[in-house]
């Protein structure tokens, strides 16, 4: 969203309505006339959305709160964001690039239609009509599996040379569903936007995926896959529903404490 900025000046209040010395902020009334929801800067929204069938992938840094309440946060905080986006991005633009040859880069499935920064947050949807069927799909969640890995493995050696106490761990939330457009594209609603976000702060998980129209039952199940890696269980999804079928990682589940693992279910 854009940032909101207006030309303050000071007017003095009325003696005998106020009392003395009171003041008020004061705009011009062609700037006033402008507090609009055109200030969100989502285009014409009077336009008839278009329905996207998507895959919404939702980024998560943990422990960005507590990192931006730091001692003079302000030195540091554009740096790690401008470290981590160009990282993220980097990252993956590298997942999907297959290999280049006359100025034309072939791509494993397609490179997300959308991307919003959320603060501490990233939305990226794919549309599903451009990954070349379900193994496509299934491509996209290993490839950002792989990307919160390598936040941890890569970029988080990195940046403690630069910065204190950064973020710890890179969550990731994922679900298929059906995306429409506002403003002729200038932004997206959806519930698997929501699930992809609850998902990301499952509990104490770093990555799920609503099983949702995802199903790796019969994807492959050698030593790398993705499906070697996650295990499917039912939960509660806030706001969601309380009995969610998710992939989680097999080794984070193991991880949890006795009354953690509670809260998930076998189906």
């Amino acid at each position: 969203m854009p940032a909101i900025s207006f030309t303050y000046s000071q007017t003095s209040a009325d003696n005998s309505q106020y009392g003395s010395g009171v003041t008020f902020n004061t705009v011009s009334a062609s700037e006033f006339a402008h507090f609009t929801p055109a200030t969100l800067g989502l285009g014409d929204i009077s336009r008839g959305g278009e329905y996207v069938q998507a895959l919404a992938a939702f980024f998560d840094l943990e422990g960005f709160t507590d990192f931006c309440g730091q001692v003079d946060s302000h030195l540091v905080i554009p740096e790690f964001l401008t470290r981590y986006l160009n990282w993220l991005f980097k990252s993956l633009a590298g997942e999907f690039r297959e290999s280049e040859q006359d100025g034309m880069v072939r791509l494993w499935g397609c490179l997300p239609f959308y991307a919003k920064f959320l603060g501490d947050g990233i939305l990226f949807l794919w549309a599903t009509d451009l990954c070349r069927g379900f193994p496509g799909k299934v491509n996209i969640a290993q490839s950002l599996l792989a990307i919160t890995n390598a936040y941890v493995g890569e970029f988080l050696g990195d940046i403690r040379r630069a910065v204190s106490n950064p973020p710890a761990r890179l969550r990731c939330g994922i679900a298929l569903g059906q995306t429409i457009s506002i403003g002729g594209g200038a932004d997206y609603v959806g519930s698997c936007i929501n699930v992809a976000s609850r998902l990301q702060k499952l509990g104490s998980l770093s990555f799920a995926i609503s099983r949702r129209g995802f199903d790796l039952s019969g994807s492959p199940d050698c030593e790398g896959s993705l499906r070697s890696y996650l295990t499917l269980k039912q939960t509660t999804i806030r706001s969601i529903g309380k009995q969610e079928l998710v992939y989680i990682r097999r080794d984070e589940f193991e991880a949890l404490s006795a009354d953690e693992q509670k809260e998930f279910r076998e189906p």
